[in-house]
C-alpha cells in the first residue's frame, strides 16, 4: 500500500503532512510552529530538516496537522508569506518515492 501525505495517526485520526520550502537557514522549529499556530489547526509535529554532517538547516521542513481542513487552511494562509525574510513555499507533502535517494537508489558502491 502506497504512503499518503494524509495518513492515520495512532489514534485513528487523519494527519496531513505539509512540505514547507524556501526556509531561511536560521528558521527554528519554534518559529515555524508559531507561524502555523497563527493559521489555526492543531499541529502534531514540526520537523526542520537538517544536514547530517553540519546540523545546519537544509532550508525545508515538514509539518503534520491534525486535520485536512486545517492543513488546507494553513497552506492557503502561509504559501508565499514572509518568514525571516523568505517567501515560504507551502504545499501538501508528496509521498517519498522509491529511488529518490541521492545516489539514484542503488544503495551501494559506485563502480
Amino acid at each position: 500500500m502506497a504512503a499518503s501525505a494524509a495518513d492515520m495517526d495512532t489514534c485513528g485520526e487523519v494527519v496531513m503532512k505539509i512540505y514547507v520550502g524556501n526556509l531561511s537557514f536560521d528558521t527554528t522549529e519554534d518559529e515555524l510552529r508559531q507561524a502555523f499556530e497563527g493559521s489555526g489547526g492543531q499541529l502534531e509535529s514540526v520537523d526542520v530538516v537538517k544536514d547530517k554532517m553540519t546540523g545546519r538547516s537544509r532550508g525545508f521542513a515538514f509539518v503534520e496537522v491534525s486535520s485536512r481542513e486545517a492543513a488546507e487552511a494553513a497552506i492557503r494562509d502561509l504559501n508565499g508569506k514572509q518568514l525571516n525574510g523568505r517567501a515560504l513555499s507551502v504545499n501538501e507533502a508528496r509521498p517519498k518515492t522509491e529511488g529518490s535517494s541521492r545516489n539514484g537508489g542503488s544503495g551501494g558502491r559506485r563502480w
